[in-house]
């Protein structure tokens, strides 16, 4: 009578191993012991294949859900309990029996609709029948935004009391693995209709009425316009648009250069540069003024390119940088000395090359005299230069006016030995020659204004030797200072 029991609607429980299926029977084979569920669902999830056979040896517990044609009755086991309503079985493939079946009254049709329906089949005969009883003492409606919704108004899940209520760890999985994922799978989520529901206009038009009432402050509406977000270092000032050409000259030197702000520098012929020391001089800012500024900011950039704080410090006393200072006997061998003089003072080891002549210019003696009072040595002999590689070689051999000076035996023996030593070179204000220069620079430092120099010349940078504004203006120069924060800057080809 295997075929009485085709269609029904049962649940299996294959112990923790295998958990339980519920399905409707598909075949019983008494021959083989099997039983076939078509459309299974595995401990409330449905099953990716759509008939699943189980074994007798397998099974541990059989419950008949549902008889097709017939009323539901519920708690039949093939343990060969009776159930209240006095109907047992004897495993799959016993028939069935000839008692009494309990008939539901027409009250209890929706509550027998729910208990037969898929998302009941995890839960245990206990659970189902206080549901289908009504009985909501002690117990808590579950608040799962889709399951509460596919369930009944009136259905309840017990409170999770643990062992107490004798369901344990089962009746917990039951309660949140327990319903089906049919629904939210087959239907997509529609984000832009749910969107479309929101009206935000009259949700913030809302909030800014009931702030104004409490009198906290309004956080403002979408059509407000949102005030721009500055950083740390701008300003929050409207300014006016930023021209990056501050300096005019009367007559271009033939090259522009600009700063790491992106400001134009233009370069001046020696003419006008010249004119301008003149001028300068005129108003007060005296040659030994000039050399005391351009040995300033010549020092101080001759001490960042030796490697500042890093390599000058108390506990590297022992491992003093070492400087020669090539000069001439002109205002740039003066301005050169009095560089020396400064690196001197701040525990630098200098050699100062300078040959002998009858009669030097007055600003030359003066810095030899303070030069003589700070330790440093000085040579007029190229052989008394160390053979050994120095950390750095300024050259002030050159001259803007007497170039005659490049064919002096001591001239070529000096660019001699700066080319073979193998340091960096510095230029201080070297001059503009259309010969090649004979010192290969890495760096060269003008003063003032920059000259259009070669590209020998290496980096160029500029320093201010405290020119004031409106002695440009004198001259023909609109000027503005590009010097920020600093005296020296580099500068950049244009």
């Amino acid at each position: 009578m295997a075929a009485d029991w085709l269609g029904s609607l049962v649940s299996i429980n294959c112990g923790e191993t295998l958990g339980v299926y519920q399905g409707k029977v598909s075949s019983v084979d008494q021959g083989s012991q099997t039983i076939s569920l078509r459309q299974p669902f595995h401990n409330g999830m449905k099953c990716p294949v759509p008939e699943v056979t189980f074994s007798a040896m397998d099974i541990k517990e059989l419950k008949i859900l549902e008889i097709p044609g017939g009323g539901a009755p519920a708690g039949q086991t093939d343990s060969g309990s009776t159930a209240h309503n006095g109907r047992s079985t004897k495993g799959p493939g016993s028939a069935p029996s000839s008692a009494p079946m309990a008939v539901p009254r027409k009250g209890d049709l929706r509550a027998q609709e729910e208990l037969h329906s898929p998302q009941q089949c995890s839960k245990s005969y206990g659970d189902r029948h206080l549901e289908a009883l009504g009985l909501a003492k002690g117990f808590r409606r579950r608040h799962n935004s889709w399951s509460s919704s596919s369930r009944g108004n009136n259905q309840t899940t017990p409170k999770k009391n643990g062992m107490k209520n004798g369901g344990g760890l089962k009746n917990k999985d039951d309660e949140c693995f327990g319903d089906p994922l049919e629904e939210i799978l087959d239907t997509d989520f529609d984000f832009e209709g749910n969107l479309a529901l929101f009206d935000k206009a009259a949700v913030f038009s809302e909030i800014e009425t009931s702030e104004k009432r409490s009198g906290a402050r309004s956080r403002g509406t979408p059509s407000e316009r949102t005030p721009a977000r500055y950083r740390h270092d701008e300003n929050i000032l409207e300014a006016e648009p930023i021209v990056y050409r501050q300096i005019m000259v009367p007559q271009s030197g033939g090259k522009e250069y600009c700063t790491d702000a992106g400001l134009v520098v233009p370069s001046i012929s020696y003419e006008l540069h010249k004119k301008l020391l003149c001028v300068a001089e005129r108003h007060g800012l005296t040659l030994e003024r000039r050399l005391e500024m351009a040995g300033v900011c010549a020092s101080q950039m001759a001490l960042t390119l030796l490697g500042g704080p890093n390599r000058l410090t108390p506990k590297n006393v022992h491992q003093r940088p070492t400087v020669a200072l090539l000069c001439g006997p002109h205002v740039q061998g003066a301005q050169g000395i009095s560089c020396g003089r400064h690196l001197a003072n701040h525990e630098v080891h200098v050699i100062l090359f300078l040959p002998n002549f009858v009669k030097m210019l007055e600003s030359i003696t003066n810095e030899l005299m303070l030069f003589s009072k700070t330790g440093g040595k000085q040579v007029s002999s190229v052989k008394d230069l160390p053979d050994s590689p120095v950390d750095l070689v300024i050259n002030c051999l050159d001259c803007h006016e007497n170039a005659f000076l490049q064919d002096q035996a001591w001239y070529r023996a000096a660019v001699d030995w700066a080319n073979q030593n193998r340091a960096p070179v510095l230029s201080i204000d070297p001059p503009v020659s259309t010969r090649e220069q004979a010192v290969d620079a890495k760096w060269s430092l003008c003063l003032g204004l920059p000259l259009p120099l070669a590209e020998s010349a290496g980096r160029v940078y500029l320093c201010d030797i405290g020119i004031p504004r409106h002695i440009f203006q004198e001259v023909g120069i609109n000027y503005h200072s590009p010097f920020g924060c600093k005296f020296s800057i580099p500068l950049h080809s244009a």
